[in-house]
């Protein structure tokens, strides 16, 4: 039973990796001058940077840090999603382990 419920966890794990690969999030800056596209897994993707910013690198650094954390959270956000509903599918099978 115990395997048959670890084999269960590590195929729905995978498939939720697989998800979150296939999940895109953007995170911006500064009303889009900077654009960052990421996986679910926290996976650049790629950085556009609008023609305005050409001539203020500092502002470019700045803003593609925002930009690249607002993205990342929004991954994180949706990947602690997708794992919690792993949890409460797996957890009523672990209650029956005693039962």
């Amino acid at each position: 039973m115990f395997d048959n419920l670890m084999s269960q966890m590590q195929e729905q794990a995978n498939e939720i990796k697989k998800k979150l690969d296939n999940t895109v999030v953007e995170g911006e800056a500064e009303n889009g001058l900077v654009k960052v596209k990421a996986t679910g897994n926290k996976k650049i993707l790629s950085i556009e940077i609008s023609d305005d910013l050409a001539d203020d690198k500092e502002a470019v650094e700045d803003l593609v840090i925002v930009a690249v954390n607002k993205a990342l959270e929004k991954a994180s956000g949706i990947a602690a999603k997708e794992t919690g509903d792993l949890a409460k599918d797996v957890l009523p099978d672990i209650g029956n382990l005693f039962g």
